[in-house]
């Protein structure tokens, strides 16, 4: 007597068979890697070839025919191939008339045609329907499972069925479509996998000329200095003193720089008198990418408390510890605690330990997940109101830590201000400007500027305008 199969098989063969059969033109790395799960995730997938003889490279339940018979036996056809071949295809126009192609092609760099190449397809096969999909996903995160990259995947076309069908597809492989229109936008969706870390490029290089400064100015003061005037051999200082000098430095100067961005944009509304103008193309790059200037700083900021943590055991430090014990114990004499200075230092490091809680909740608070769990006025109350107190209490600590050497003329190394001094610079410009802000003389037009109101009302609005939420 015949056994039934269990009940999970026969639903994998239900399923099975009401799967589309998916036909791929290409068994390069892309192709055979998207067939593979296209496998597993119950489609027949057929390989269209010049040669129809097996290969070890074809995964194995895919079916391999001629170009003609794979896309007749297919309502979805996968073009793995790069543009430059596909030639081949004008020969198959009858056969894929009708048919949906699925544009999976990147080029080597931005813009390298002057259309994208989904488009170039669509001009070659007019009566095909043309999708461009998958050119997102790489072949290494679809073998991977997706578990380890970015399972959103874009889509358009101008066809809306067949964008349909291609999104209905990428959601049987466990992704995410995102539907971005007809296929004029496929020219972006190409570009972006070209792009490397767009909002990042100018934090990135600033950060980095900022820390060569820093150094450099440091090198020169607390290395070079004593070796050229006492023949002294600090050099030691480079690999923990020093960055612990330029991180915290820079941590502070950054963070200065996100938020002056928005003081100066509150500032060109109130001189211009409305907001439905735009602002210079150099601030909305700057406004654009003060997230990212703020999770550099809190790097650096980091940086600063892991080398703080290891300052009581450095072989500098215990000399010196042992060399002031022992130079107490031959003079026989104490050294008296003074309170002043132990006020300083506890309100030094209370100040700093705030700081970073409360940059560390900004850095928490900018990730997606948590960003999107709150509304805007919560978002803007973390990020405005507790951010602008991470930034005096920052200040605070630098403030307490160098202040008692801006008025120490031996400080002044070949008459050089310490870097604490110019720490501050942009941080205290900031808060300056912003407490002038606060005023109500100053408050009250920029709230109802940015409300609507018009200094001058009867000048045309332009066709572009901008609403500047986030100018705090």
């Amino acid at each position: 007597m015949a056994t039934a199969p269990p009940a999970s098989m026969a639903l994998a063969a239900s399923t099975a068979s009401k799967r589309d059969t998916i036909c791929i033109f290409g068994t390069g790395d892309f192709g055979r890697a998207l067939a593979q799960k296209l496998i597993q995730s119950g489609y027949p997938v057929v390989f269209g070839s010049r040669s129809t003889k097996p290969s070890s490279l074809v995964p194995r339940g895919a079916e391999v025919l001629s170009h003609v018979e794979a896309a007749q036996k297919a309502a979805i056809i996968i073009v793995a191939v790069q543009r430059q071949h596909y030639s081949f295809l004008s020969s198959l126009a009858e056969a894929l008339q009708g048919k949906v192609l699925v544009d999976v092609s990147n080029n080597l760099k931005i813009d390298q045609y002057p259309e994208s190449n989904a488009q170039y397809l669509a001009q070659l096969l007019p009566d095909a329907k043309v999708v461009k999909a998958f050119n997102t996903v790489s072949a290494w995160a679809l073998q991977s499972g997706t578990l380890d990259a970015s399972r959103q995947v874009f889509v358009c076309g101008d066809d809306a069925e067949a964008k349909r069908m291609v999104m209905e597809l990428v959601r049987a492989l466990g992704l995410t479509p995102l539907d971005q229109g007809s296929l004029l936008a496929a020219r972006q969706i190409e570009n972006y996998p070209l792009q490397l870390f767009p909002m990042w490029r100018f934090p990135i290089l600033l950060s980095l000329s900022l820390t060569i400064f820093f150094f450099l100015y440091c090198l020169a003061l607390d290395v070079i200095y004593p070796y050229v005037y006492r023949k002294q051999d600090l050099s030691f200082l480079i690999a923990v003193s020093i960055p612990n000098k330029v991180c915290p430095v820079l941590a502070l100067v950054l963070l200065g720089l996100v938020y002056l961005p928005g003081v100066l944009a509150a500032i060109l509304q109130l001189w211009r008198g409305t907001k439905y103008r735009r602002f210079p193309g150099w601030l909305d790059r700057w406004m654009l990418c003060r997230k990212q200037l703020g999770l550099v700083a809190l790097a650096f900021a980091s940086v600063h408390v892991l080398y703080t943590l290891v300052i009581p055991i450095r072989s500098y430090i215990r000399w010196r510890t042992s060399s002031q014990i022992v130079s107490q114990a031959l003079s026989n004499r104490t050294q008296p605690l003074d309170t002043t200075n132990a006020w300083l230092s506890d309100s030094y490091l209370a100040l700093g330990i705030l700081g970073f809680f409360f940059f560390v909740l900004l850095g928490i608070t900018s990730l997606p997940s948590v960003s999107n769990s709150v509304n805007w006025r919560e978002f803007r109350f973390v990020q405005s109101k507790l951010g602008y107190l991470a930034l005096v209490l920052c200040t605070a600590h630098t403030l307490v830590y160098g202040g008692k050497w801006f008025l120490v003329p031996s400080s002044y190394k070949w008459c050089l201000p310490p870097i604490y001094m110019l720490s501050l610079v942009v941080p205290c410009a900031v808060l300056v400007l912003k407490f002038v802000l606060v005023f109500p003389c100053l408050d009250k037009p920029l709230t109802q500027i940015r409300q609507g109101w018009e200094r001058n009302p009867q000048r045309p609005e332009p066709s572009h305008l901008i609403i500047n939420k986030s100018a705090v």
